[in-house]
């Protein structure tokens, strides 16, 4: 279990650095939509490092109250669902790479949580 909480805290970190470093960058080279300030995507990187951290609470204090395991799988399903919802209905990303980055998301994001299922 703590390899996989371990795992969700490197993602989420990673790419929660690099939208809140340079947001319309990283929606560039992703080939995402990009909108005229970087503002909500800076925030979802915000949230992405809270995410990231609750979750290192959770692996460095057993018995705590960070977001543990359950809750990162209610997340994960939560977000590929909602992107899988854009995608389905063609508002995922204006680009053919915006979309395979997409679809490759909520691949991870099922994997990591049928991994997370099976532990728990």
């Amino acid at each position: 279990m703590t390899e996989l909480l371990l795992l969700e805290t490197s993602i989420k970190l990673a790419s929660g650095l690099l939208l809140v470093t340079a947001p319309l960058a990283m929606l560039r080279l992703l080939g995402l939509a990009r909108p005229p300030a970087g503002f909500w995507p800076r925030l979802t990187g915000a949230l992405l490092l809270g995410l990231a951290a609750a979750t290192f609470i959770e692996i460095r204090l057993p018995g705590s109250k960070g977001l543990g395991l359950y809750g990162t799988i209610a997340i994960n399903l939560i977000a590929a669902g909602a992107l899988m919802g854009a995608l389905i209905m063609d508002a995922g990303a204006p680009t053919r790479r915006g979309r395979i980055v997409l679809w490759l998301a909520v691949g991870l994001l099922m994997t990591l949580s049928l991994a997370e299922i099976a532990q728990g």
